[in-house]
């Protein structure tokens, strides 16, 4: 009898804990479920058999030491930081490791011992990182078996509202982790275009949008992530003159969220302490220069270039011009905003989530140029069981199911790039309607 161990229990592993406690069942298996907090994973395993919840603080070496050795496989859903310190351990044991989060420095540190032990270590086997690598390598491959080059590829994705929820005027909620959402795209982003080399500042970031389409949901505000240059050499693209990777948006969002980056409001460099009778709208002037006449609202229109009523009416949704008083008082400046953002931005149990991926190819073939337009859109049920919970989770279930019933048969250290990975994976995620729709569209010279 084959154990998985999941460490971690959080929002996102809903759809990874029911499909491995279903499998677990049928195939015989057995499936310990470890988080900090015992009650939450009792709720999540449903009292289905094989299936046991413990708890765990990951910091208790000795403990998660135990868990480990009990396991033949173990799936980490803990913050990306700790994905090193579980890694090890498995390695040290023995035992395979799986995990959506990108594939860290100490984890390829590790790759020739993880060779040597005949070990499999899947990362990036998610949403994005994950299904975006699988969806696009499935068309390159593809593409490269034609004979054919690409010459442009361009790929975002973003978690955002389902249609039916976007009640305010950002049309955002908190999908994910909303610390992440704050400091987004802190860094320089960097990408090719053309043969040009580009590299975007965090301060230009949000100036710097190309508008994408998804037929029958409108438009999109895109822009760069930190480094897509690196995945020129991860897709096997090393020549290609266009490689972008960024992250969607509704239409108008970034511009609004640009008043909060020139202002410096996502800072996190510094602590800020507060009198208690701050309001929302003292924070906001905290930033603006002082002027003895002109209002909150003059001087915000005077500092921001096209500050335009759409976006004015974002910044007053959420409560900067009233007197409401501030959620937090002390913390970085990121964290403040977070705390007011997450009031604001919480996702109620009638919400529904929704993902949405585009990939754009341009191809050079015997016959001219050639465009592909490969779009993933897929809706939350509710604010449990949502559609980032569905994509982060569902591909990592059935990366560990397939590996198990010996579908994949690979050791060593790997992403999900190659077919033996992305093939099976990508069929099974269309019977859970996880699946893109491609348009070509042939460029008259």
């Amino acid at each position: 009898m084959h154990t998985i161990l999941i460490l971690g229990g959080g929002k996102s592993a809903i759809f990874l804990i029911d499909f491995l406690a279903k499998s677990c069942l049928a195939k015989d298996r057995k499936l310990i479920l470890a988080d900090l907090h015992l009650a939450s994973a009792q709720e999540k395993l449903k009292n289905q058999p094989n299936a046991e919840a413990r708890q765990l603080d990951i910091e208790d070496s000795h403990v998660r030491q135990s868990m480990i050795k009990e396991a033949d496989l173990v799936i980490s859903m803990l913050p990306a930081f700790m994905h090193p310190k579980v890694a090890k351990d498995c390695l040290e044991f023995g035992k395979h490791f799986f995990s959506a989060s990108y594939e860290s420095e100490e984890m390829r540190e590790m790759k020739s011992e993880i060779e040597a032990k005949g070990l499999f270590f899947l990362n990036e086997c998610g949403l994005d990182p994950g299904i975006d690598h699988m969806s696009a390598m499935q068309i390159i491959d593809y593409v490269k078996s034609k004979g054919d080059e690409i010459i442009s590829f361009k790929s975002y994705c973003g978690g955002l509202l389902a249609p039916e929820s976007e009640d305010n005027p950002w049309k955002y909620k908190f999908t994910w982790n909303p610390r992440n959402v704050v400091l987004a795209g802190q860094g320089t982003s960097r990408y090719i275009e053309k043969g040009d080399l580009k590299f975007v500042p965090y301060h230009q970031l949000f100036n710097r949008l190309e508008t994408i389409q998804f037929p029958g949901l409108g438009d999109f505000d895109g822009y760069p992530n930190r480094d897509s240059l690196s995945y020129r050499k991860v897709y096997g693209l090393e020549n290609i003159g266009t490689m972008l990777r960024g992250t969607l948006r509704r239409d108008g969002y970034c511009k609004a969220w640009n008043v909060f980056v020139q202002l410096g409001m996502c800072d996190d460099s510094f602590q800020m302490n507060l009198p208690e009778d701050t309001t929302l709208r003292q924070f906001l002037n905290s930033f603006l220069p002082y002027d003895p006449t002109l209002s909150v609202e003059e001087k915000l229109g005077n500092l921001i270039p096209d500050f335009d009523f759409p976006t004015w009416e974002k910044i007053q949704w959420l409560g900067f011009f009233g007197n409401d008083l501030l959620p937090k008082l002390s913390g970085s400046p990121a964290a403040i905003l977070q705390a007011i953002l997450e009031k604001n931005w919480k996702l109620y149990p009638e919400d529904k989530d929704m993902i949405v991926m585009q990939h754009l190819f341009e191809i050079k073939t015997g016959e001219g140029t050639q465009e592909i337009r490969s779009s993933l859109v897929c809706i939350g049920e509710d604010a449990t069981y949502t559609a980032m919970a569905k994509t982060v989770g569902l591909p990592l279930a059935l990366a560990v199911d397939l590996f198990l019933d010996g579908k994949i048969n690979l050791t060593g250290l790997h992403v999900p790039v190659l077919p033996e990975i992305y093939n099976p994976i990508l069929a099974e995620l269309k019977s859970h309607g996880i699946r893109f729709r491609e348009e070509v569209r042939e460029v008259k010279p």
